[in-house]
């Protein structure tokens, strides 16, 4: 049976015929950037670009079956930082990936990510070899991240409906957490990979996880048609999310919320009469995006 999330992007494709269904669930663009690093001939690493890119784009993640058109658009960036040997390196992680609007051209970004702990070992002509129940340094930060992508976007098609694949992720994480690799653990700080999917998972989370899906499919998809209303929907989701963060002590899944979404909330309240009240709200959850819902009250 297709999932909720393949019936509504159906919605969006109907005018553009039908295409052979595929597999594959990313259109996710890779670039490589080592310019950082010095001392030795770091060219090899410019395969790596198309080793990724095949390695996210060719696979098999679900047993839903895709469109072309419905694969999910993202773009990952490995930045190398420094070589701490000549097949082992320091390298940040930027990720980011996106949804369709219904009724619109535009797509919304749903998960915006700059992860700044990863140690990778990578040699001149490696294979990216799938390997779920083993911990390897570049791979299993591959499928992790390609993992929470699918929970974020199943999760704005329906409520939870990324469950599955966030207990993927989840379980990757459990296997890196005891190899002792660095930035799984919850402990070592409230922006690891170990700590975000340990709060999209923990119940106390739960309103937030239900948020996505009433942001994107309630408000976001139907505002061009219903403004007022989805509004006003917008304003309540706002205001129980400034409960959440009253609740909980860490809040590294909250803030990614906001991260991907605070231009387009401060958008959507801009010159309108709830702009007062979502601003009352947005200053208490979101103070890091303060000067962006100012320029609502213009």
């Amino acid at each position: 049976m297709k999932s909720l999330k393949l019936a509504a992007i159906g919605l969006l494709l109907v005018s553009l015929g039908s295409k052979p269904a595929n597999g594959q669930e990313f259109n996710c663009s890779v670039d490589v950037n080592y310019q950082s690093l010095s001392g030795s001939d770091y060219s090899f690493l410019d395969e790596l670009e198309d080793r990724a890119r095949e390695y996210i784009n060719m696979r098999q993640w679900t047993q839903d079956r895709y469109e072309e058109e419905e694969r999910i658009n993202c773009s990952l960036t490995i930045v190398f930082t420094e070589a701490v040997s000549l097949t082992r390196f320091r390298a940040r992680l930027v990720l980011a990936s996106k949804r369709p609007i219904y009724g619109a051209a535009q797509q919304s970004t749903v998960l915006q990510i700059s992860d700044d702990s990863w140690l990778i070992d990578y040699s001149q002509g490696t294979p990216l070899i799938h390997e779920p129940d083993r911990y390897e340094p570049l791979t299993s930060v591959l499928d992790f991240y390609a993992y929470v992508m699918l929970g974020y976007d199943y999760d704005t098609f329906s409520e939870l409906g990324g469950q599955p694949h966030f207990e993927e992720a989840r379980r990757i994480a459990q296997v890196a957490q005891a190899s002792g690799a660095a930035g799984w653990a919850t402990l070592s700080g409230d922006q690891s990979r170990g700590e975000l999917i340990g709060q999209i998972t923990d119940s106390r989370f739960r309103d937030l996880r239900a948020a996505y899906f009433e942001y994107h499919y309630s408000v976001l998809d139907h505002f061009a048609r219903e403004t007022t209303e989805t509004r006003q929907l917008l304003l309540a989701l706002v205001q129980r999310l400034e409960l959440l963060r009253e609740e909980v002590s860490r809040a590294y899944y909250l803030d990614q919320f906001f991260a991907a979404k605070y231009s387009e909330i401060a958008a959507m309240f801009q010159s309108s009469p709830e702009a007062t009240s979502a601003f009352d709200s947005l200053s208490k959850t979101d103070p890091a995006h303060l000067s962006d819902y100012s320029q609502m009250m213009n």
